[in-house]
């Protein structure tokens, strides 16, 4: 079988939906599959729309069986300011009485914009059995998929990694929902979710059950195993309890929430070292730089965690594993966590209400409630 996937982001960059489809890929590889990996050559999300974030010099390459050819993003003028604009357009327009899905396809394709993607599957000769495709909201990379499996006749599968966010609310899952995202999983062969809340959010908006595939997520424990934790502590010169997230520190997944939390608890004598570990984002490195001399002394923001250090010893030598995040389909880093035994903290918000079993291996708060965090 030929199978070609097409995601925002590819190994090595590590993260839920880029495991996953580097997990799959592997697998087929290895069961004597011919695969094939277009992406961008985005390292950091904020390349999509800022310059000088890191990005991956590699064209093309092949890892572990798998063929990859990265694409590199081409952005709006004044990026910064127009690439949001742009997400805030087409949320509004997605909400007007009217057949919006044809403006908003043509809006995507700047969401972000690939060129160089699009001419080489314009221009692919080469057969395939299927196209996997995900995820949303970057729409530009599915709706490419898209386009090419129709005209080439092959099955299309999505993987949307849906964000519900807070029950009654749809600040979170507007971006996952708007007509021409809706329309291309309408279209597609399969679409697979991660829980059933996911499955059922989609139903309501007209995905047939049938058409759904519930997989979840997983971990490869052969590659969580090996921790050090004291190996960890005298790297980063901590001796007392530690509270670790790991993700990328944006507002939704409640890293700003976290720090916060964490202060009231120094602020009443506690002791504790936070650890935060993922891409760091320039908010994120703004509201950090703003906090006091105490929260930066007790806190440890470790960025991406680099090949050479053992990511795995941060699992071992955390005491409590905390992602209040309201932008998580399912959230396989509590997996990584419970591998190694900690307890977690999550938010009410997406799959993760379906994931953390409240009580027994884990607690669950409202997303932003610093008190209850």
């Amino acid at each position: 079988m030929r199978c070609l996937h097409i995601i925002h982001r590819y190994a090595p960059y590590v993260g839920g939906s880029e495991l996953y489809f580097q997990e799959i890929s592997e697998r087929l590889a290895r069961e004597g599959n011919d695969v094939f990996v277009y992406t961008t050559d985005a390292w950091d999300l904020e390349h999509f729309w800022l310059r000088g974030k890191r990005r991956i010099e590699t064209r093309a390459e092949e890892h572990n069986g798998v063929h990859i050819e990265r694409f590199p993003v081409e952005r709006l003028p004044f990026s910064r300011f127009s690439y949001p604009a742009l997400r805030r357009a087409m949320a509004a327009i997605a909400r007007l009485p009217v057949s919006a899905a044809p403006i908003l396809f043509q809006l995507a394709r700047w969401t972000p914009r690939v060129p160089a993607l699009e001419r080489a599957l314009a221009h692919l000769d080469e057969s395939f059995d299927l196209v996997h495709a995900g995820n949303f909201p970057l729409d530009a990379i599915v709706y490419a998929a898209y386009r090419f499996a129709r005209k080439k006749k092959i099955p299309l599968i999505v993987t949307p990694f849906t964000h519900l966010g807070e029950a009654g609310k749809r600040h979170v899952s507007q971006d996952y929902t708007m007509p021409h995202q809706i329309e291309m999983l309408r279209n597609a062969d399969a679409v697979i979710v991660q829980t059933d809340l996911e499955k059922e959010a989609l139903a309501r908006h007209g995905i047939p059950r049938a058409k759904m595939r519930r997989v979840g997520m997983g971990i490869n424990p052969a590659a969580l195993c090996g921790g050090d934790a004291a190996r960890f502590r005298q790297r980063y010169d901590i001796d007392t309890p530690v509270v670790f997230t790991l993700g990328t520190t944006v507002y939704e997944k409640g890293m700003f929430h976290l720090v916060q939390a964490m202060e009231k608890l120094w602020a009443q004598g506690r002791a504790a070292t936070l650890v935060i570990a993922g891409p760091l984002t320039t908010p994120f490195q703004k509201f950090f730089d703003a906090q006091s001399a105490r929260v930066k002394q007790n806190t440890r923001v470790l960025g991406f965690i680099p090949p050479d250090e053992n990511r795995n010893d941060l699992l071992a030598a955390g005491d409590v594993f905390a992602l209040p995040s309201r932008t998580d389909s399912f959230g396989a880093v509590y997996l990584e966590a419970w591998f190694y035994r900690k307890p977690v903290i999550g938010a009410r918000a997406g799959g993760v209400v379906e994931v953390i079993d409240e009580g027994r291996d884990g607690f669950l708060i409202n997303f932003g409630d610093t008190d209850a965090l």
